[in-house]
């Protein structure tokens, strides 16, 4: 059973994220949808409620990270940790491609996606 977060964490974590998704950094006011508060390591692995748990996130990135906290790289095979909002910088992951439309990765932990193959959560 999921647990009710209160108005009051909801806004919390709306304010320390500037009404920014944490992941993509869009605006709340330039969605098409409500944003989400999203578990940066899910409850099902053994993540919690707490502020430093919760992210403010764009429907489509909490839909796309799910419940993954890691990725397979393709070339390797090897598993990589996903970009975590409380322990990395945005900056040394991610970077605007020329036009500003685009986040392009810079680095392994910017670039790995979801295992395409099988369409499950790694």
């Amino acid at each position: 059973m999921r647990k009710y977060l209160s108005k009051d964490k909801r806004q919390t974590v709306r304010t320390r994220a500037e009404s920014r998704c944490e992941y993509c950094l869009l605006p709340d006011s330039h969605a098409a949808s409500t944003f989400h508060l999203d578990h940066i390591i899910p409850l099902i692995k053994g993540g919690d409620d707490t502020l430093a748990n919760l992210a403010y996130a764009c429907i489509g990135c909490n839909q796309f990270k799910g419940i993954k906290t890691t990725a397979t790289d393709p070339a390797t095979g090897q598993k990589i940790p996903l970009f975590h909002l409380r322990k990395d910088d945005w900056n040394d992951h991610f970077k605007w491609d020329e036009n500003k439309l685009h986040i392009i990765g810079i680095t392994l932990k910017g670039e790995v996606r979801e295992d395409e193959k099988n369409n499950l959560p790694v």
